[in-house]
């Protein structure tokens, strides 16, 4: 038995075949462009795995500049906290220079005109800028953050422990609810009061907790005790009590953060209630003050963040900026305990002190308070530089880490999605040849047949 093939049948096979041959060479062509994906149809896994990986390198490169970016601000950062600490490390040097007994008047003069110019160079690196941005001005960003104000201002005088006061006085309200938590000052600090009736006679206020004690007792008298095995302050060291303090936030009604006072003719209340044991009876008592200039700070405390990787956010790992208050500590007029809300210039303010003091030639106040201020001062920065310097180093590392995976990313874009150009031409001079073949073919079958059928 024979089965006829219809001459349209024919035609019809023949121009599937040549115009499959046709479609094979025309998506060979495609990919002359260096891509052998166009639409998904291609080839659907390969298509799938390039859209992963595209969206990945996309990821990458935001993560990448965001990492950039956050190293250029945190260098920054850095250069300042730098020149910062060298300053610190020159005021403290000036610091115990003027602590010594022999200056005279001009000397001290000279000393406080260098601490001056030393101070307005911090605050100068303070409203360090980043492009439009200041860099320590926290979220607040695009408002200059420090100004040092150009006349004096009333400010509450403090008496600032050195290490082995601190010592002593840790045990009086210094370690809050039984626990092993620091007053969270960066200096260890009492309010200085003074009799009204004497000037002469000073006394120390531990604010936490309304406890008073003379002068000679914070500075000297607590040596005795020391001596004979008392490893704490007692009670029954102070002289008494500071008569309707009722806790340190009270700091905050008197003063503001920045030391300032708000109310002078408060003062005028105030008195010791003396313990029986040093005489009873009442002392009338106001704040001890000085007059100085003061930093204050604009913008905020608040962390800015650049996050560098995918997964979970990392608040304190992704932070690319230091604070004021992280540079510039707490003292007691704006520490957690006092009510008020960080300055964001403490050790800024307790240096001006210093300088006012160099001013007044008061080389004891210095040998007593002055040099552990500069020196707290310039430790409060040192660990805030070493703190920056170490998300730097682990923005390095990430940095390093983001090259080596785009590389990685782009290699599997490459192996998906490129053409192979060598097995491309061989393929199109396999996909010609059969096309060409093809064309030859027909114009010798096609009338051929055509003719005998008819």
């Amino acid at each position: 038995m024979s089965i006829r093939v219809s001459s349209n049948q024919m035609v019809y096979g023949y121009q599937k075949q040549l115009n499959d041959a046709n479609t094979r060479q025309t998506s060979l062509l495609e990919q002359g462009d260096g891509s052998k994906l166009h639409r998904p149809s291609d080839n659907p896994v390969d298509y799938s795995k390039f859209i992963r990986y595209d969206a990945s390198l996309n990821e990458n490169e935001q993560y990448t500049s965001n990492v950039n970016t956050g190293l250029s601000w945190m260098k920054t950062s850095d250069a300042s906290l730098v020149n910062m600490t060298n300053i610190q490390t020159t005021f403290k040097e000036k610091s115990i220079l003027a602590a010594n007994s022999t200056n005279n008047n001009t000397d001290m003069a000279a000393i406080a005109k260098e601490m001056m110019a030393e101070i307005q160079e911090i605050v100068s690196l303070g409203n360090t800028m980043q492009g439009d941005s200041y860099v320590f001005g926290g979220q607040t960003d695009l408002t200059k953050p420090f100004e040092l104000s150009t006349d004096e201002i009333t400010r509450g005088m403090t008496k600032t422990l050195d290490s082995t006061q601190q010592a002593y006085f840790s045990g009086d309200g210094y370690f809050q609810n039984n626990q092993q938590e620091k007053n969270t000052g960066t200096v260890q600090q009492m309010l200085v009061l003074k009799n009204k009736d004497d000037e002469n006679d000073i006394y120390y206020l531990n604010t936490l907790n309304g406890k008073v004690y003379t002068k000679e007792f914070v500075e000297n008298g607590y040596k005795d005790k020391m001596a004979v095995n008392q490893k704490t302050v007692q009670d029954g060291d102070e002289v008494g009590t500071f008569s309707g303090w009722s806790g340190s936030t009270d700091v905050s009604k008197y003063f503001e953060n920045t030391g300032k006072i708000k109310n002078a003719g408060l003062a005028n209340t105030f008195e010791i209630t003396v313990n029986s044991a040093h005489g009873g009876g009442t002392v009338p008592i106001s704040f001890a003050t000085i007059e100085q200039q003061i930093v204050t700070f604009s913008g905020d405390n608040k962390y800015v963040s650049m996050v560098k990787k995918n997964g979970t956010t990392e608040p304190t790992a992704d932070t690319v900026n230091v604070t004021a208050a992280e540079i510039f500590g707490t003292d007691l007029f704006d520490d957690a305990n006092s009510g008020n809300a960080a300055s964001g210039t403490a050790m800024l303010n307790q240096m001006l002190t210093v300088h006012k003091k160099v001013t007044e030639g008061d080389n004891l106040w210095m040998d007593t308070d002055g040099v552990t201020i500069a020196d707290e001062a310039h430790a409060q920065t040192v660990k805030t530089e070493t703190k920056l310097g170490a998300r730097t180093q682990l923005y390095d590392s990430v940095s390093t880490m983001l090259v080596t995976q785009n590389e990685l990313i782009t290699k599997d874009i490459t192996d998906t999605s490129s053409t192979d150009v060598a097995r491309l031409a061989v393929q199109l001079m396999q996909e010609q040849t059969i096309y060409n073949m093809s064309l030859s073919l027909g114009a010798r079958i096609l009338p051929q047949s055509l003719a005998d059928y008819l």
